[in-house]
């Protein structure tokens, strides 16, 4: 789910070509609670609690996770308001 993913639009679109989609990806830190980052993926990501909570779990667990899938446009002010909040996000 990390690589990034290209998606058609139909011929005759005013979009017509490809869009590339990329991932935010949260990374593991130790210094914040999973409170803190499930606030944050609720006021940032507009996740539901259950979302976030599944979210912040992975990356506890797992080291990272992709808690948001679009273009690079639409997640860079994500990415930027999660660095804001301390958080470790990228994307891919």
């Amino acid at each position: 789910m990390t690589q990034k993913e290209t998606k058609k639009i139909p011929k005759g679109d005013f979009r017509e070509g490809v869009v590339e989609e990329n991932f935010l990806t949260l990374h593991n830190d130790d210094v914040h609670t999973f409170d803190y980052v499930i606030d944050a993926l609720i006021d940032i990501c507009n996740h539901e609690y259950e979302q976030a909570t599944q979210c912040t779990m992975l990356v506890h667990y797992k080291g990272k996770c992709d808690v948001k899938k679009g273009t690079f446009d639409a997640l860079k002010p994500l990415k930027d308001a999660l660095i804001e909040r301390e958080l470790n996000a990228t994307i891919d």
